[in-house]
């Protein structure tokens, strides 16, 4: 969703002759399937992770034509009619599908002849899925050369493949001055400042996370995002009233990348786009929890790129923070990785392409 709202952004800022609409397809499809694809996956990741991690793999290697993969397109294309009428109704002159989902429902429309646009594929990790590769498709993006390099292993043509990074908002891409985004959420600009992320779901033990980090020494601020997490919010906001100054809570908020800009250092787990957001903003992270799977990818990548440390449990996340704190030399060289990896201008990239071959 993020990326695709990116994508949509950038048409309306870069591209004004350009009319993108964003359809989610999860407001398409049976309250029972939208809890398949959604509240069963956070369940999964959140209370069964390395059973989340084995559907993942075996997904990966599974054949299209085994009964199993037939029985969940069939269920796929049932429950989402509405969303292909949207689609035809919508009369795209090209589709870029940032989810595998779309992909492989038009794949098929593509085969019979039902679509007839360019449709595109962003992958939105540093990873690739099989599932991502899907028939018919005009050309994919992809977030590195390695993932690129690998799709072209499995087939692809080798035009097909665009190396453009993932799709952020604009707004990581603009320079933002630090002093006035900390007086924008109270912060002090000459405090080192943490910010901690749990993702947009606000999945995780977040609020013990923080009360462990709020007992070391040190003279530092932390930010602590909840999404839309309203019960982890409540958590946190009592913590603060018990640490007045020193903690600073918000759920869900659009205004990411000015927290991005106060921050030294981001705990988070590496999700795609927002490994990808600090990427672009310079932020150091350390990585956490990684979902079995995607996320697990993209901590290696990060972690061979040398633009982010990991932290397996609470007592190595305390080492790693107070590492930090004491090294700024070691933070300054995340900084500096970090800053060389981001692609603040992915979602441009992707609609020039996109745009060109029309």
């Amino acid at each position: 969703m993020r990326a695709a709202e990116a994508l949509k952004a950038h048409a309306a800022i870069e591209f004004p002759d350009t009319e993108a609409v964003h359809l989610d397809a999860m407001d398409f499809v049976p309250a029972g399937f939208r809890a398949v694809y959604t509240d069963l996956y956070l369940h999964l990741v959140n209370r069964h992770p390395a059973l989340w991690g084995y559907v993942y793999q075996k997904s990966d290697t599974a054949l299209s034509s085994s009964p199993g993969q037939k029985l969940r397109r069939a269920i796929e294309r049932i429950s989402t009619r509405p969303l292909r009428a949207a689609i035809r109704a919508a009369a795209p002159d090209a589709i870029i599908c940032t989810h595998f989902l779309p992909a492989e429902l038009l794949a098929r429309e593509i085969g019979k002849q039902r679509v007839t646009c360019p449709v595109w594929v962003q992958v939105t990790d540093f990873d690739l899925h099989s599932m991502w590769l899907q028939p018919h498709m005009h050309g994919y993006f992809a977030a590195t050369e390695e993932i690129a390099y690998r799709m072209r292993t499995r087939g692809l043509a080798a035009d097909a493949v665009h190396v453009t990074g993932i799709p952020i908002m604009p707004g990581f891409g603009y320079p933002l001055e630090r002093q006035r985004c900390a007086a924008l959420f109270g912060l002090d600009p000459q405090r080192k400042t943490i910010l901690m992320m749990s993702g947009g779901a606000g999945i995780g033990g977040l609020d013990k996370t923080v009360q462990r980090l709020l007992t070391l020494p040190g003279d530092f601020q932390l930010v602590a995002l909840a999404g839309k997490n309203a019960a982890m919010l409540a958590s946190l906001q009592e913590l603060a009233a018990a640490h007045p100054g020193r903690l600073f809570p918000f759920g869900f908020t659009s205004q990411v990348e000015q927290l991005m800009a106060c921050a030294d250092l981001a705990i988070t787990k590496p999700g795609g786009l927002t490994t990808s957001e600090c990427l672009a903003m310079g932020v150091p992270m350390i990585i956490h929890s990684p979902i079995p799977g995607q996320e697990e990818r993209n901590a290696d990548y990060l972690l061979e790129q040398g633009a982010a440390l990991k932290a397996i449990d609470l007592t190595a996340l305390e080492y790693r923070v107070r590492q930090l704190l004491q090294q700024p030399e070691l933070l300054q060289r995340l900084k500096q990785r970090s800053l060389a990896l981001g692609k603040p201008d992915a979602g441009r990239s992707v609609l020039q392409t996109v745009l060109s071959k029309l």
